[in-house]
């Protein structure tokens, strides 16, 4: 009997402490806020800006885009701020994408961002499109990145 009543108290302590271990991908807050940093991202105005000569394909779609203008996306509201985007027309075809806001509220969204929108900008050049792959480890900027593109796209192909 206290063989059964010690192994049923082990098994549920090893339980209690393997469902209560915290991983690091669990934590909802980025590195400075659970350190004690801001809680309220901060939005920036940003440029990136690629060369048209890497532009491949033709955009997608049952109409072809203007042939000039700028096109500013719709504010896609993320977990971590903002995401909105400008695409730049020339010819039928995107020439450049702008962010006009992305969250960049503490140095992990900075680092994280600085990686990945030149990843989503470039990839949106070369594909002509929004149907693209969002960046690994970004999933929050590629989500309100896409969100806004298409809205840049929809807004073109209205114009």
């Amino acid at each position: 009997m206290r063989r059964i009543l010690l192994w049923f108290l082990t098994t549920v302590s090893t339980l209690v402490l393997l469902f209560g271990y915290r991983t690091s991908t669990s934590s909802t807050l980025p590195d400075d806020e659970a350190a004690g940093g801001s809680a309220t991202p901060s939005t920036t105005a940003r440029t990136t800006t690629p060369s048209p000569t890497t532009t491949a394909g033709s955009i997608s779609g049952s109409s072809a885009l203007p042939v000039a203008g700028t096109f500013t996306g719709s504010t896609a509201d993320t977990r971590w701020g903002p995401v909105q985007t400008r695409i730049t027309v020339a010819n039928g075809r995107i020439t450049a994408v702008d962010l006009v806001q992305y969250p960049d509220g503490n140095a992990k969204d900075r680092e994280i961002n600085a990686d990945a929108i030149p990843q989503l900008v470039d990839e949106t050049i070369q594909a002509q499109t929004a149907q693209i792959d969002m960046v690994s480890g970004a999933t929050v900027t590629s989500t309100g990145y896409l969100e806004s593109l298409q809205s840049a796209l929809d807004r073109a192909h209205g114009a």
